[in-house]
């Protein structure tokens, strides 16, 4: 039978998953309502936000908050949502945690209605008492506007937002040698 301890400690991994994931409904949320005091609620005051493709690098609340507003303005209304949600506590750290989140956005994006495929590789630290984004590395599989979505989802360009046609970041397995190895790295 399982210590007080170890039952305790499950328990408490419990209610800290369940805290995260609504942390990653809440992003989605914030990002929707452009709610500049939401972001600083879910983000570390030493975050980080970056994007594969390398078009977010910010450090530090102020300029992920600057990064996200300088992006808002450029986006009409949006519709952020989740899908699974892989989270894993880092073993010697209760206050630590990864996660890897698959999402998807509609947007409207310089007057263009756009259908975008996103994933999350998360870093979590609880701050006093609150679990936050400490980083976030943000990909994409398309960002397509609605008129392309049939012809550009098996095109290795699918990411349109900015303009001109850029590779998607994944799946991995088809455009890397490496494939998914990332995938058992980061969460096994």
């Amino acid at each position: 039978m399982p210590s007080t301890i170890a039952v305790d400690d499950r328990v408490r991994q419990l209610a800290d998953r369940a805290e995260i994931q609504e942390l990653a409904v809440l992003y989605g949320f914030i990002m929707d309502e452009r709610d500049e005091d939401g972001i600083r609620q879910i983000f570390t005051e030493d975050a980080t936000l970056r994007s594969q493709d390398g078009v977010f690098a910010a450090s530090g609340i102020d300029e992920i908050v600057e990064t996200y507003l300088g992006r808002f303005k450029a986006l009409g209304p949006t519709n952020h949502y989740s899908h699974g949600h892989v989270v894993r506590f880092q073993a010697d750290d209760p206050d630590v945690a990864f996660g890897l989140l698959a999402s998807h956005a509609e947007v409207s994006r310089n007057e263009v209605a756009m259908q975008v495929a996103l994933r999350y590789k998360d870093t979590y630290r609880r701050v006093d008492g609150r679990w936050r984004i400490a980083d976030r590395l943000m990909s994409y599989m398309y960002y397509l506007p609605v008129t392309e979505y049939a012809e550009g989802l098996g095109d290795r360009n699918s990411v349109r937002a900015y303009g001109d046609h850029r590779p998607s970041d994944w799946p991995e397995s088809l455009y890397s040698e490496q494939g998914s190895a990332w995938l058992k790295k980061y969460l096994w």
